[in-house]
């Protein structure tokens, strides 16, 4: 069964600034039409007779001691993201619900399906997440409930009195919903306006018509919300973080600082994670490891590895080698392990014994059967090279369909994904090639083409002897012209070799021979 909770913020707005105290009227306004209006108002100026939408001249005739700041909406997004990434801690399915909303309010959605039992049931997870709310400056009200649109009802018009949350079991949205107002539907005003002028002011009022003259009568948008709310209709939410194909958690009583501690809930993560892989004959290549401080902040660890693997030991050792990194700061909330990207990954069966070729469980090549334990030992050492060295430390070069020299060679992984082509037979090639052709001086060119003289970096090269030329154009298909280039092997009177070639009767050295 699906549970999600709508998390709303009334004053977001105006706490993510806390530029007064509670008491003194203060209020953010926004510049429309070349007048000044306000956009949202704390309690102490709401008290005083204020709103959103007066322009702030009035506002300070009425409130002479009114502070005032603009608003930022920019910045009021960015502050609504950290406090989503915050709240990641509970469930991976984080989304917004929009900013902003009249009265610089803000919402987010969580999708708890499956996450109550790590919180110590959906009760315990709803005062955690006001909890934390509180530490960190935002007053709260959350809804729990089967669909997004009863959460969202039960958030801003579902509360008792003096509470701060409202959960109802499930199935139970009929009941819940029919007295609280058509607001709740998440209808625009002026729908509600009119709606309240047909006599319809709550949505028990709805539940009583009859459904097939909902949408004849009252528009398609409200039978929509309605049945939304209902769970009759779906409504997906969209992560904010596209969700991982596996992921574990760790949620703790009290916040975890001990490196001892930090490293045991580590492995014990991803045990549990391989343990996931195997059922799903699944092998993990980028892990992501997120540390859900107490504080309110998060650091993430990615790793990578060379090829699908779900052997714990291996993977133990990989964050073993960045344990340095976790800062856990004053102590840690929860952590995550994530599978960012799987593949499939089949069980490999050796045997011991030696077996008469083409019989069951082993091949008939003895070489194809030592050829997938290699792999995986290549694949373990180059994991542990990538993170001593360097993510772009370990590689392998591949050929590319180009016959210019600077686009014939492409680095791929260590272990690539994909087939590298086939080096096909070419002249002699210098061992280094220059990052940029460099221009030369020609004094002398020979019959053939190839010169007699030149001067590479103010030094003067008599030229021996010359092979070439040989011809080497750039693809057709590529923009721009099509230059062919005459490339020479050439040796000088000191035993040097070069790499000379001319394109457009100017001359480059292009690389150096041993």
């Amino acid at each position: 069964m699906r549970r999600v909770i709508s998390l709303w913020l009334p004053r977001f707005a105006i706490e993510r600034r806390r530029a007064s105290p509670e008491s003194a009227p203060f209020a953010l306004f926004q510049r429309e039409g070349g007048r000044e209006l306000l956009f949202a108002v704390n309690a102490a100026a709401e008290a005083g007779g204020l709103l959103p939408g007066m322009t702030l001249s009035q506002a300070r005739a009425l409130c002479p001691t009114l502070g005032s700041e603009e608003a930022a909406p920019q910045q009021d997004k960015a502050a609504l993201a950290r406090l989503a990434d915050w709240a990641e801690r509970f469930t991976p399915w984080v989304a917004l619900d929009g900013l902003p909303e009249p009265g610089g309010g803000a919402g987010l959605w969580l999708d708890i399906t499956g996450c109550a039992h790590l919180f110590g049931g959906e009760e315990a997870l709803l005062r955690a997440l006001l909890a934390g709310c509180r530490q960190q400056g935002y007053a709260g009200r959350a809804g729990l409930a089967d669909t997004p649109g009863a959460a969202w009802a039960l958030a801003r018009h579902g509360c008792e009195p003096g509470s701060n949350r409202r959960r109802i079991e499930a199935g139970a949205q009929r009941e819940a919903l029919a007295p609280l107002p058509l607001a709740a539907l998440r209808l625009p005003a002026g729908k509600v306006e009119l709606l309240a002028r047909l006599g319809l002011l709550r949505i028990g009022d709805l539940l009583a018509l009859p459904p097939a003259s909902l949408t004849t009568r009252l528009g398609p948008e409200v039978a929509a919300r309605l049945r939304q709310a209902l769970g009759e209709k779906g409504e997906p939410l969209s992560p904010r973080r596209p969700a991982p194909p596996q992921e574990v958690r760790l949620a703790f009583g009290e916040p975890l600082a001990a490196a001892e501690d930090l490293a045991r809930a580590v492995d014990c993560l991803i045990g549990r994670l391989c343990c996931r892989l195997e059922t799903a004959g699944q092998g993990v290549r980028h892990l992501r490891l997120t540390l859900f401080r107490a504080e309110g902040s998060r650091q993430e660890l990615e790793l990578a590895t060379s090829r699908a693997t779900r052997e714990p030991a291996h993977l133990a050792r990989l964050f073993a080698q960045q344990r340095e990194r976790l800062q856990p700061g004053f102590g840690l909330d929860a952590l995550a392990l994530a599978a960012c990207v799987v593949e499939s990954l089949s069980a490999l069966q050796m045997s011991l014994v030696a077996e008469p070729s083409g019989q069951a469980g082993r091949p008939a090549d003895p070489a194809a059967a030592a050829s997938e334990p290699d792999a995986a030992a290549l694949a373990l050492l180059i994991d542990r090279l990538t993170l001593r060295l360097g993510a772009g430390a370990v590689g392998c070069q591949a050929p590319r369909q180009s016959h210019l020299p600077e686009r014939a060679v492409t680095r791929l992984p260590a272990l690539p994904t994909r087939r590298a082509g086939q080096w096909c037979p070419a002249p002699p090639r210098p061992l280094r090639l220059l990052a940029r052709p460099e221009p030369v001086e020609v004094l002398a060119p020979m019959a053939e083409g190839a010169p007699t003289r030149f001067r590479w970096r103010r030094r003067l090269h008599r030229v021996t002897h010359a092979e070439g030329p040989e011809r080497l154009s750039a693809e057709w298909w590529r923009d721009g012209p099509i230059d062919s280039r005459d490339y020479f092997r050439i040796e000088d009177q000191d035993g040097r070799r070069f790499w000379l070639y001319c394109q457009a009767e100017r001359w480059f050295l292009h690389g150096l021979f041993g």
